[in-house]
């Protein structure tokens, strides 16, 4: 009797937090239809508090993140919803939606992925296979920017090495002018200080006008005294 009591209560709580459930997704519909997506995701996230295993409130509450550009975090809740309807062949859409929250993030090589998996659950789905082709588009448009990115780099590494090795032929062309002037520069200075010896001093110029002026007072004086002496020549008697 008690377990059956048990049950009961089981059973009571279980359907008391369904209805619950049921009541958030309700609201959180009505949001999303007025494009309301943040109260919208509000009204789902109580949903899955009140039965965490709600596939209907996991799946609005990942359409909801998609609206509101969070794909990140949608496409992890497209992707635990895609584990638990792996067996089950009515999980297409949580595949399409993965792929398309992992295109918008960036994540192409994972987006291909997603849309194999929704293709081979639905082969005649044409807009998996659309977005599928245009994946592998924007993949291979990736890598080869990749490959240019990485080729420009390289090609800005080879020309900085050549700009370096250029620089140092300069600098060792310059060095080796420099030596093969130096000689005549040195000749240039010596011929300068011959020329600076072969200049008079400004003392050695005074004693040779000082010499030049005895010289010239001895002259005058041994005149004046030649003078002298023809003036003592004897003047004839006077008779």
């Amino acid at each position: 009797m008690k377990w059956i009591v048990v049950i009961i209560l089981a059973l009571f709580t279980l359907n008391v937090f369904s209805q619950a459930e049921r009541k958030f997704v309700r609201r959180g519909n009505r949001q999303y239809e007025d494009k309301k997506f943040q109260e919208a995701e509000i009204q789902y996230r109580k949903a899955l508090e009140k039965s965490p295993g709600s596939v209907a409130a996991g799946y609005n509450l990942g359409n909801s993140l998609y609206r509101l550009k969070q794909f990140d975090v949608a496409a992890q809740r497209y992707k635990e919803l895609s584990e638990k309807q792996k067996d089950n062949q009515t999980g297409n859409n949580d595949y399409y939606n993965l792929g398309n929250a992992l295109y918008k993030s960036g994540k192409y090589k994972e987006s291909i992925d997603a849309y194999k998996n929704a293709l081979r659950k639905t082969p005649g789905d044409m807009d998996a296979k659309h977005n599928l082709q245009l994946a592998m588009k924007m993949l291979d448009m990736e890598k080869q920017k990749n490959k240019e990115d990485q080729q420009n780099k390289q090609d800005k590494e080879d020309n900085k090495q050549d700009d370096k090795q250029d620089n140092k032929k300069d600098d060792q062309q310059q060095n080796q002018d420099s030596n093969n002037q130096q000689p005549d520069e040195k000749q240039g200075q010596q011929q300068d200080n011959q020329n600076v010896s072969g200049q008079i001093s400004a003392q050695d110029a005074e004693r040779i006008l000082q010499a030049l002026e005895n010289e010239e007072k001895n002259v005058l004086k041994k005149v004046q005294e030649q003078q002298k002496q023809v003036k003592k020549v004897p003047v004839e008697k006077n008779w």
